[in-house]
């Protein structure tokens, strides 16, 4: 069958969900991940053949498509930071907004530069994109992590192995941490921690899409509407034990909150507390001091 037949059939059955931009992003995608095909050579070759197994795969795609499965978990990874992570079930997907908190630590650290060797902490590490994207352009740096979910930890342990990084990994629920020696390191002391928790409230799922509602992890997302800051509250503690004087907190946040984030976070006593917006234009990154 020809494949421009097939990505016919694709805008047929998925431009209403996805729109068509959308759905000629995923079929080469597809096509890459799967074949190696790179979306130039199909255009060039309009008359490109795949075999019934092939056209299998890609027929098991679009039934997936359909159901609003994110295309990352179809293919089994994403991108991040330019670095390619696993992802499944148990992790979410690495999104831009926290490229972009990535981003601004690697620049705020290159520009001050006041240790060759850094430790730094991430809690709430997911499929490790944060931590392993640090590890990989800070290569003296001491980088740790944690999460509460040991099928996350084993998808961020394969990560680090991949992208071939040292980082040291501990299962822990941070809410009930009273101290970090869950790294089997007595009185460590961090020059960065950060964090990308929880941060939707229940009453904002009617803003969410299906995709990240039923395939994402519920327990990497949400937080009663009731306590919303709950993961920053424990955290912001626990820097403030663990970060080295003039040490940097950072933080991924629920764009509605920035002014509440500010204030929780003055009042634990850190300094030069900002909120900085995202390339969207909303409150999405919180930086301070101890």
């Amino acid at each position: 069958m020809l494949l421009k037949d097939i990505q016919d059939i694709f805008h047929k059955e998925l431009d209403d969900i996805y729109g068509k931009n959308e759905v000629d992003s995923f079929f080469f995608m597809l096509t890459e991940s799967y074949f190696g095909v790179a979306r130039f050579a199909l255009v060039l070759t309009p008359d490109f053949v795949i075999t019934k197994d092939q056209e299998s795969l890609l027929f098991e795609a679009l039934s997936e498509l359909k159901l609003e499965k994110p295309i990352q978990h179809i293919l089994g990874k994403a991108h991040f930071y330019g670095l390619e992570f696993l992802v499944n079930e148990h992790t979410l997907i690495p999104r831009p907004e926290t490229e972009e908190l990535v981003d601004m630590m690697l620049r705020n650290v290159k520009n001050n530069p006041k240790k060759e060797t850094l430790r730094i902490l991430d809690i709430g590490t997911g499929s490790g994109c944060i931590a392993i994207s640090l590890q990989k352009h800070l290569p003296n740096a001491r980088v740790y992590a944690l999460d509460v979910s040991e099928k996350a930890l084993y998808v961020a342990k394969k990560n680090a192995k991949t992208n071939q990084v040292s980082v040291q990994f501990a299962q822990a629920d941070v809410l009930s941490l009273q101290d970090l020696n869950v790294f089997d390191e007595a009185d460590l002391q961090f020059d960065i921690i950060v964090s990308n928790p929880p941060y939707v409230r229940n009453l904002e799922k009617a803003e969410m899409q299906k995709n990240v509602l039923e395939y994402e992890p519920n327990l990497a997302l949400f937080v009663a509407d009731d306590n919303p800051l709950i993961f920053y509250d424990t955290i912001a503690n626990l820097a403030k034990a663990h970060l080295v004087n003039e040490g940097s907190l950072y933080f991924e946040i629920n764009q509605y909150l920035g002014q509440e984030m500010k204030h929780l976070l003055e009042e634990k006593g850190f300094s030069n507390v900002m909120i900085h917006k995202d390339t969207f234009g909303v409150n999405r990154i919180a930086v301070a001091f101890n």
